[in-house]
């Protein structure tokens, strides 16, 4: 089966809509939610192909397949993070001056910021004091590198 297109995310359906039909679920490493063109597994052992007609990035939740009694979903993979939790603007500015010297992606989810896990990030938290935390979480979506150069 080759999927060209998201149906819906799982945020979208009714509760009852969602437990009338049997899951299966294809895991995939956030870093694979952008790739547009695929083969994955599901969760049952089937073989799909993804080949997305629109780009867009997939996301945790998205149906990739759904009829009367079969949804086949994007699940998430856990990811090795640092869970950056600055007290006050000014380390909120300083780490986010040195993450974006070294280019690397973060993702904010309330008060707290997300990185992958990096052992010199770490180093540069505990040399500035900022409270983290190092954890194993699901993210619902990929991080995202913006192209830059210093010309």
């Amino acid at each position: 089966m080759i999927i060209e297109s998201v149906v819906a995310n799982v945020d979208q359906l009714d509760h009852e809509e969602l437990h009338k039909r049997h899951i299966e679920k294809v895991y995939l490493e956030s870093g694979d939610l952008v790739k547009r063109i695929q083969r994955v597994k599901t969760d049952h052992g089937k073989e799909l192909g993804i080949r997305l007609r629109n780009p867009r990035d997939l996301i945790a939740g998205d149906i990739l397949f759904m009829d009367d009694h079969n949804i086949i979903m994007v699940d998430v993979m856990s990811d090795d993070l640092l869970v950056i939790q600055p007290r006050s603007m000014h380390e909120m500015g300083t780490i986010a001056h040195q993450l974006g010297n070294r280019h690397l992606p973060a993702q904010f989810e309330g008060d707290e910021m997300l990185v992958q896990y990096d052992y010199l990030v770490e180093e540069l938290l505990q040399e500035l004091t900022i409270p983290f935390k190092r954890e194993e979480r699901k993210l619902k979506k990929a991080f995202r590198h913006i192209g830059h150069s210093h010309d």
